[in-house]
């Protein structure tokens, strides 16, 4: 058919290690002497090529294919009727739906008794069935909504889990928040937005520590943290924002829609970032002066599901 498979790969632990000592027996060295099983290393390693070659060889049999390594994402041009499949662990697919625009996603999981596979559903050996139900359109498929936080200046950056807003360091971020006219003066360890699909990550452990702290759930029982993957709501969170005679913290929680006005004008002379999906490697300055609006992308991501 005239269509093209990308197969996206990464590194293994195994591989990070050898490029990192030049050689197996350095890595193992290296491992061994922390007091660390370098076996299990091998074991992942094994399991992953095994499941990559194996999705590699299925995908030949249905149409064109071509392999792409994971560090070369972000200069990648995907064809409009491509299908990809990643072949990794839910943060790797969570990651490729950012650099596509509606083509469809397979996650494949290459050790389902290491990695729960919420996002990659199958196996290497389901690929025969699935890719070509695929490239004939009749898989079943979920879309993914996704957050964008935008700059004064044009640059953005998409979020399929979620957005932190903050400081470099562990340092307090200061910023001004701006939330449908409301107006609030902070200084916190940062800012965290989430989408439907990270809402069960870092924005729910927010909720939790909170219920843990204060001792009770009575005032937060009404706060659903958990949305589905295609909902049109964003989630917030001010992380330990600080009351003083400058700064307040009663703006600290809620939800964007798609009416919402939501602002942060930075208040940050240098180190103040904008990163996604806990990738601290890719991200946006945020300092002194400069005003970045977030809320739902207009983009949509297209997972493959059971």
């Amino acid at each position: 058919m005239d269509r093209k498979i990308v197969l996206v790969r990464r590194r293994t632990r195994l591989e990070e290690l050898i490029a990192r000592f030049n050689s197996e027996s350095q890595a193992r060295f290296y491992v061994e002497h922390l007091g660390s099983d370098f076996e299990d290393y091998r074991t992942e390693h094994r399991e992953y090529q095994e499941a990559f070659s194996l999705s590699v060889a299925t995908a030949a049999r249905v149409c064109r294919i071509q392999i792409l390594d994971r560090s070369f994402l972000p200069n990648f041009l995907f064809a409009p009727t491509d299908v990809v499949v990643a072949v990794g662990q839910d943060g790797m697919v969570a990651n490729i739906l950012k650099y596509l625009s509606g083509q469809p996603l397979v996650g494949v999981n290459p050790s389902p008794s290491r990695w729960d596979g919420i996002l990659a559903p199958f196996s290497a050996k389901q690929m025969d069935r699935v890719l070509k139900e695929v490239v004939l359109e009749r898989s079943s498929i979920r879309e993914i909504s996704m957050a964008m936080a935008t700059l004064g200046d044009g640059q953005s950056l998409l979020a399929v889990n979620d957005l932190f807003v903050g400081q470099k360091s562990h340092v307090s971020a200061r910023y001004e928040l701006q939330v449908d006219g409301v107006v609030e003066r902070q200084s916190s360890s940062g800012i965290v937005v989430s989408t439907g699909l990270g809402s069960t990550g870092w924005m729910r452990s927010i909720v939790e520590e909170a219920k843990a702290i204060t001792g009770t759930s009575t005032d937060l029982d009404s706060i659903e943290s958990v949305l589905p993957w295609e909902a049109q709501t964003l989630r917030f969170a001010v992380r330990e924002a600080f009351p003083s005679k400058a700064t307040g913290n009663s703006l600290v929680y809620g939800t964007i829609d798609p009416s919402t006005s939501f602002e942060i004008v930075s208040q940050m002379p240098d180190n103040g970032v904008v990163f996604s999906d806990g990738i601290e490697s890719d991200f946006l300055e945020f300092n002194a002066g400069s005003r970045l609006k977030i809320g739902l992308s207009p983009h949509k991501g297209r997972l493959v599901v059971h």
